[in-house]
């Protein structure tokens, strides 16, 4: 990689520069060739005291939107010195970064904007996306991820302010797996909202008209791929946080016109996949033998069971037995054959079951071992639920992942009192240490971030045609089998946060090994593929 001081930039324009300004780590000398001197204070600071002067004020701040605000700026400013304290404490930072913080950001994200972090793509833009996307300064960007802000998180239409996913989920791109900052570009397709409150809001940052929709809609995105295409031909894709209704289609239409992912689908899925087979090692149970019940009934569920049953197949079992094994309940209860208001999605895992309307009465007709919430209804995993599969398995599976953490389906702290502490938990945002019995329970976090990251290091490492549903699979057994029995012992079904660096090295080498081994990788196959995945991982360093 090139270095980044070689350039023509001085004086304010490299302080302006997120990529090169190093604040008060610029040497003296470094202020003599550069035109610096008189524009900063006169101390000379090392990495270690910009960290400690960031760390105390961030401490300091009375709430994590306020830390929020502080880390985006500090990002705009001086992009090491951002990733370096994200990489030294990410079980601290991270949910500040993104996930539970980054909703409330997206919320009021009209009013804590300040500088372009990504390009906005609206619909007055049709027939010149591509003069758009040349407008960024990258050259050669590797990495999209982009929304329409349809469906950010659980909470819903949140238009153009749902820009703060596509950056935030790039920035652990960088933090989790080295990523080069350099090599990524957040999206926001800004096609409309529906949501009434931002219509009227005065702050809000998007156009001010309803959804595009039908052909429309659907023109837009192919304009969209298609300039991508022709002006970053070697960019990969991620599709965020697009409503039910798109997201799947989207991801079937495209994920051979471009290598893509949509991480609400994949991502989960290979996130919830990698706990249960965690969970079922330590219980030393076999996947087949299970009940699976999904609260939430969506991209996020039908993509969890999907690969669910690619597991289940490789294990031995035919399509139909392995869906045999899953149920799904939607907004009007348990999904079964009788029904007539199934989407195709929805009709290959229902069955001839007695009908049951709600969660309770389909956890007692189904008897699952393992339930997991996609529903984005807080509190639904109600006392009787839980207890009920406190009755049905000794160590039963609870896993409520929607996210953020006000829409979680139950808490911790429920899932351990209600079971007497033998639950399996895993939730998607993050929740404190439970203590009960004398013994503490470390809830693990079943966060996506431990699967795309990796998954766009092994894109970079590979260069792979196309991203199949095989190689979430390999991800997720790379990333349960990094799970220890002290881990368990704790209550983890995961590597533990503070260690997600290794866990990111050791998913994607195992991932692009297998880019390399199924024929899809278009890069020379190196001799040590670990070190050379180490090798392209980046580090903040002035």
């Amino acid at each position: 990689m090139s270095d980044p001081f070689d350039t023509p930039k001085r004086g304010l324009d490299m302080l302006r520069d997120p990529h090169l300004n190093k604040g008060t780590a610029f040497t003296r000398e470094e202020r003599e060739k550069f035109g610096l001197m008189g524009l900063l204070p006169d101390i000379v600071s090392t990495p270690e005291q910009q960290e400690a002067r960031i760390e105390g004020h961030l401490t300091s701040l009375p709430t994590d939107l306020d830390r929020y605000v502080y880390f985006s700026d500090l990002q705009e400013r001086n992009e090491s010195l951002f990733y370096r304290i994200l990489m030294k404490d990410p079980v601290r930072w991270m949910p500040v970064v993104y996930t539970p913080t980054v909703g409330l950001a997206c919320q009021t994200f009209g009013r804590i904007y300040r500088r372009p972090k990504g390009l906005y793509i609206s619909v007055r833009h049709r027939g010149r996306i591509a003069d758009v996307l040349r407008n960024w300064p990258e050259a050669d960007p590797r990495f999209i991820c982009v929304t329409d802000g349809e469906r950010i998180l659980g909470l819903g239409d949140l238009g153009a302010q749902g820009m703060g996913i596509p950056i935030g989920k790039l920035a652990l791109y960088t933090a989790v797996a080295g990523v080069p900052p350099q090599m990524t570009l957040p999206i926001v397709l800004d096609v409309g909202t529906n949501n009434e409150e931002l219509l009227v809001d005065p702050f809000y940052i998007g156009i001010r008209e309803r959804r595009l929709s039908g052909a429309d809609y659907d023109s837009f995105v192919d304009e969209f791929v298609t300039a991508v295409r022709t002006v970053y031909p070697k960019c990969f894709i991620q599709w965020e946080d697009f409503a039910n209704h798109n997201a799947a289609p989207l991801l079937e239409r495209y994920r051979n016109v471009v290598p893509s992912f949509n991480d609400d689908i994949q991502g989960t899925a290979a996130t919830g996949v990698a706990g249960i087979l965690a969970a079922l090692r330590f219980k030393k149970e076999r996947l087949e033998d299970q009940r699976v019940l999904f609260f939430g009934a969506g991209s996020a569920g039908i993509g969890i069971a999907d690969l669910l049953c690619t597991v289940m197949v490789r294990h031995g079992l035919s399509v139909d037995e392995a869906r045999s094994r899953i149920r799904l309940v939607d907004s009007k209860g348990l999904v079964q054959t009788q029904r007539t208001d199934l989407t195709p999605s929805k009709e290959q895992y229902a069955f001839d079951d007695v009908p049951a309307d709600t969660l309770f009465e389909s956890v007692r007709s189904v008897r699952p071992t393992i339930l997991i919430g996609t529903s984005t209804i807080p509190k639904s995993f109600t006392k009787d639920v839980i207890e009920e599969m406190a009755r049905i398995s000794e160590r039963p599976i609870i896993f409520p992942y929607s996210n953020p953490t006000s829409k979680s389906e139950c808490s911790a702290e429920e899932a351990y009192e209600w079971t007497g502490g033998r639950a399996i938990f895993a939730s998607g945002s993050p929740f404190p240490p439970h203590t009960m019995n004398g013994r503490t329970f470390t809830p693990g976090q079943g966060n996506n971030v431990y699967i795309f990251p990796a998954m766009g290091l092994a894109v970079l490492a590979a260069n792979p045609s196309s991203v199949p549903d095989e190689a979430f699979v390999v991800a997720a057994n790379a990333l349960a089998e990094l799970v220890t029995d002290e881990n368990f012992l704790s209550g983890l079904i995961y590597p533990p946060m503070a260690s997600i660096r290794n866990s990111a090295m050791h998913v994607a080498t195992a991932v692009a090994t297998w880019f390399h081994e199924a024929g899809l990788a278009r890069s020379e196959r190196p001799a040590d593929i670990a070190a050379a995945v180490r090798a392209m991982s980046w580090t903040p360093h002035y």
